[in-house]
């Protein structure tokens, strides 16, 4: 039996692939109940996110594990294979390490992972599927987990846009929780952007969108109020967060917008983000005081800095890692010998037995018991040398050099 990692995630393969095999929440118990039953795998865990499905086991190999994931998905084998990879023993462990500490992720160091694994182990506790072998595995990656976030830089620094002009904001004000925040705009970049904001509890939210409905409809779920493009003149002013990120071929806001905006709060600061190609605030404002103005090349700058921190952060968290797998591997090889070891003690107490039953009829006999505990000792030793002795004179040229490097670790603790 081995561990091994069946999967497929963002590196192997594109959406339209990755979404076929995702699995829902509410389905996993009976997957992970048909996993273990269908496809000959002792222990198993799903993790499934819309960057990566993995089939985490124990098992003889993992070849049946990736039939049973097409035809779960009722997708040909041959469709799916190009794309899947199988790891088994220490490449196994290595990757599930790797994910856990955000090493394998989309975005370098990121911490939603490790929940996402974490709740992945618990449906697969709570369908019994999960044993000593996955249980060991995954306690030592979460503490690799832990020791990288902890003993790095991996996550301290920003690495996404919107998190830039969070961070950007905090500069400016002593708390974005006292502050009213306008977004301009109702697409992807913008809710990315709102939800972070969200995140720290601004005292207003407003949505500012051409399209009526869809503006209410972001507003709607950030909590926040909907108003018209064409109210931004009246409506400017009252915010001290704007975030801008529109399809206008032409600025939207004007210098003249801005200064009117900034007499009217009687000068108090005013943070501005403009994510917008072509911009949607002209870059004159930046020059006015009192704005503190921001472009899409300002935030990537911020964010290639965080990347390079956190890249510099790979090679201790990799080392942390290595230091892990070993520990992991040497309990795996441990608990791989506890059979043989049980044999060894099995045979070894059914010869002192023996041989205690034999020296208690010599002092029945009469014996003396120095005698008696001469003869046990002398017979003890020569029956449990007995097998190694003779292997090592009846083994070949080939192999008793191993036998000899074994017998002195075994018998003489590694010292001639």
């Amino acid at each position: 039996m081995t561990i091994f990692v069946l999967g497929i995630n963002h590196h192997s393969a594109p959406l339209a692939i990755r979404e076929q095999v995702a699995f829902q929440e509410e389905t996993l118990p009976q997957a992970l109940a048909e996993l273990t039953r269908d496809a000959q795998v002792r222990e198993a865990a799903i993790l499934s996110t819309c960057n990566r499905t993995e089939v985490y086991g124990v098992a003889e190999t993992p070849e049946a594990a990736a039939q049973w994931l097409a035809r779960h998905h009722q997708i040909h084998g041959t469709r799916l294979s190009p794309f899947l990879y199988a790891l088994t023993g220490r490449e196994a462990a290595r990757h599930v390490f790797r994910v856990a500490c955000g090493l394998d992720s989309m975005v370098l160091g990121e911490a939603q992972i490790l929940g996402q694994m974490k709740d992945g182990v618990r449906q697969a506790e709570q369908a019994g599927t999960l044993d000593v072998y996955l249980h060991k595995l995954f306690q030592r990656a979460f503490a690799a987990a832990k020791a990288v976030r902890s003993g790095t830089a991996i996550g301290a620094n920003t690495v996404s846009m919107a998190a830039a002009a969070v961070q950007l904001s905090g500069q400016i004000f002593e708390s974005i929780a006292h502050q009213r925040v306008l977004f301009i705009g109702a697409g992807e970049m913008i809710e990315l952007c709102a939800t972070h904001f969200l995140a720290q509890s601004p005292s207003q939210i407003t949505v500012a969108n051409r399209t009526v409905e869809r503006g209410a409809a972001l507003a709607g779920r950030l909590g926040g109020t909907a108003i018209r493009l064409d109210e931004l003149a009246d409506s400017l002013w009252r915010h001290d967060i704007i975030v801008s990120c529109t399809a206008s071929p032409l600025p939207i806001i004007g210098l003249g917008l801005v200064e009117r905006a900034l007499k009217a709060r009687r000068h108090r600061p005013l943070f501005m983000v403009d994510l917008a190609v072509p911009r949607d605030i002209e870059p004159e404002v930046g020059e006015l005081d009192d704005v503190f103005l921001y472009t899409v090349d300002d935030l990537a700058q911020v964010v290639a800095t965080g990347m390079e921190s956190r890249q510099a952060a790979v090679a201790q968290a990799e080392a942390i890692i290595e230091t892990q797998v070993e520990q992991f591997m040497q309990w795996l090889a441990a608990r791989d010998a506890v059979p043989l070891v049980r044999s060894l003690r099995d045979a070894c107490e059914r010869v002192r037995q023996h041989e205690l039953e034999h020296a208690l009829k010599r002092l029945a006999a009469g014996e003396t018991a120095e005698n008696a505990l001469l003869q046990l000792s002398q017979r003890l030793m020569n029956k449990f040398l007995h097998a190694p002795t003779q292997a090592l004179q009846q083994a070949g040229e080939k192999d008793r050099h191993a036998l000899q490097q074994a017998a002195e670790r075994l018998l003489l603790n590694g010292k001639k």
